[in-house]
């Protein structure tokens, strides 16, 4: 844990392993080949890059923030990692005990579980070796689980570490990723015309419905 008052930056060995990690279970598990892909994942990547690098090496967000409101930026030492959290020093929370512990348990929480969903979309894609149509699992729930595991994992991280530029990165991320879903999605329905019009019409695209009901008569279509 870093003092109070200490400067927690310029720590570009650590900006390199995470930014490596990270990068390289989402490949592992979103393996682009085309160049649609290519250019959602370098997003993706690009967003990671610049997570990092603010996080560990070169506080950006802050160091503008600071010259920008001056002496009414709410922290004596800004360029510590204590104070160097976006959304707790603008809302005057970061000297608070329990608020970071907090936010880290729930921010990781959302990371966790997005890389779970990246694992489940893709090792149900990869025993299908592309010769049917995935409904199952968690298929049986959302159409497109491996990129709600991109979404989930970069809230969490802005959650966890705002900074500008992924705050601006983020709406183009999200929407890149819309974008290929919905040409994936003609790509497979031309290629399944018949089972595809009944799973899409049953199973959501990103947001699995509350009730966890489905319509029968189409779920024993797609099976």
């Amino acid at each position: 844990m870093h003092g109070h008052n200490t400067i927690a930056y310029g720590l570009w060995p650590v900006v390199a392993f995470n930014i490596l990690i990270v990068v390289f279970f989402a490949l592992s598990f979103v393996k682009p080949k085309r160049a649609i892909e290519w250019r959602s994942m370098g997003l993706f990547i690009g967003f990671i890059v610049a997570l990092f690098t603010e996080m560990y090496g070169l506080p950006l967000t802050i160091y503008f923030l600071s010259q920008w409101l001056g002496t009414s930026y709410p922290v004596l030492s800004p360029y510590s990692h204590n104070n160097g959290h976006l959304w707790l020093v603008l809302l005057g929370l970061s000297n608070s005990a329990l608020t970071m512990p907090l936010l880290h348990l729930f921010s990781n929480g959302l990371i966790i579980f997005g890389f779970y969903l990246l694992y489940a979309g893709w090792s149900l894609i990869y025993r299908s070796e592309g010769k049917h149509l995935v409904t199952g699992g968690i298929y049986s729930y959302i159409r497109h689980p491996q990129y709600v595991g991109l979404f989930l994992i970069t809230v969490g991280f802005l959650i966890q570490w705002p900074t500008i530029i992924t705050l601006i990165l983020w709406p183009f991320l999200i929407f890149a990723y819309y974008r290929l879903a919905k040409h994936e999605e003609a790509e497979v329905a031309e290629r399944f015309p018949n089972e595809f019009p009944a799973y899409r019409a049953a199973v959501p695209a990103f947001f699995p419905r509350i009730s966890g009901k489905r319509d029968i008569q189409l779920e024993r279509q797609i099976k």
